[in-house]
């Protein structure tokens, strides 16, 4: 099994919420969440505060954390599937990683691993 977590801006949730559906997927988690990327949460081309270090600099923007839990050969087509739809071409498009799960259960019937997902 596998979690594939994707950093998505806020006004493709309804979109990927729809993805994970199509795509035959189990449940998904959304979790209203702040940060920045490589470019700190600066508008391209913006003004920098040129005495203040970058780190300083630094805006959270608002985007959504998606965890979708998937079986080890859903994994790759999840993946892409959520990254089609919640491109723009235009930074601050996310991030998309997977991370394998050990174990899980399915707390109402105690179901474990693959049973459970």
């Amino acid at each position: 099994m596998k979690v594939i977590t994707a950093i998505i801006r806020p006004e493709k949730l309804d979109e990927l919420i729809a993805v994970v559906i199509d795509n035959r997927g189990h449940g998904l988690t959304a979790s209203e969440v702040r940060g920045f990327g490589r470019q700190f949460g600066e508008p391209v081309g913006g003004a920098e505060d040129v005495g203040l270090p970058r780190s300083r600099r630094a805006a959270l923007l608002p985007k959504v954390r998606l965890d979708v839990l998937v079986r080890d050969d859903e994994a790759e087509a999840m993946v892409q599937a959520i990254a089609k739809r919640a491109r723009t071409e235009t930074i601050g498009d996310g991030k998309i990683w997977v991370t394998p799960v050990d174990s899980a259960m399915r707390v109402r019937t105690g179901e474990r691993d693959g049973k459970a997902v």
